[in-house]
């Protein structure tokens, strides 16, 4: 829907690839002005270009860089409306008698601390517009509900970082900030990474069936289907809309589909 982000300015972290990819095409598409960050220089500044928007260097668990960040959000825009929350890894995760000690808290540091420090610097710079108003948005994952037993780590910030959305919620609202704070748990979702899963396996037919089969709908999410409900959060239409955790995974975690 063009134009229903217009005049607003929108910050994605892991911006550079997947959904945080997506989400940063399609806020731009819809009219903000978006900042993302990552870690991938050279692809940033590809989507930068791409999109009319502007990229940072940045990891979310590097607490010490993110006034910088804000600062440069606010020097060039004035104003901040919209954050996602995005960026998360599962990468080197592993059961619970196996995880280590050094990817556990790795894994928490991305996943959960960087979430939280979004979270608390996206507060801080919206308590500045008028009327105090913005939304941000979380990606957990269905996972937060039916957690995976071979990535403890993941499942655990995943389910985590809903509880700091309705956290963050009520404070807002406490506050008597206009903030509103939702987080989305997405299914298996068709990124650049699963195919490159796929296409790297002995049968890649047979692994697209298992991924497609784990939701009733037979199919797994496109990119811009999470980007679009990223979109709907972050807009207006979304006003009475806070502390909600929405699962877009195609009823994956609705039920049981039986033998």
């Amino acid at each position: 829907m063009a134009g229903r982000l217009d005049g607003k300015v929108a910050l994605v972290t892991g911006g550079t690839s997947g959904i945080g990819a997506g989400a940063a095409r399609r806020l731009a598409a819809e009219g903000a002005r978006v900042v993302f960050t990552g870690s991938k220089a050279e692809i940033g500044e590809a989507l930068a270009r791409e999109i009319g928007g502007r990229f940072v260097s940045h990891r979310v668990e590097d607490a010490a860089g993110w006034p910088a960040l804000i600062d440069t959000v606010l020097g060039e825009f004035g104003r901040l409306d919209i954050a996602f929350a995005n960026a998360g890894t599962e990468q080197g995760d592993a059961n619970i008698e196996q995880v280590s000690i050094e990817t556990w808290d790795r894994l928490i540091a991305i996943n959960q601390t960087g979430v939280m420090l979004t979270v608390q610097h996206a507060i801080r710079a919206m308590a500045r517009n008028a009327g105090a108003t913005g939304s941000i948005i979380i990606n957990s994952s269905m996972n937060a509900a039916r957690p995976l037993g071979n990535y403890v780590t993941y499942s655990t910030t995943k389910a985590a970082v809903v509880a700091l959305a309705k956290s963050a919620a009520v404070y807002c609202g406490q506050a008597k900030y206009r903030i509103r704070v939702n987080a989305i748990l997405p299914g298996v979702v068709e990124t650049d990474m699963i195919r490159h899963i796929m296409q790297s396996q002995e049968d890649p037919v047979a692994v697209r069936a298992i991924y497609e089969g784990m939701a009733p709908l037979n199919r797994m999410a496109q990119v811009d289907e999470v980007a679009g409900l990223v979109a709907y959060l972050a807009s207006d239409e979304a006003a009475f809309l806070s502390g909600a955790e929405i699962t877009i995974d195609g009823a994956t975690t609705a039920g049981m589909m039986g033998v």
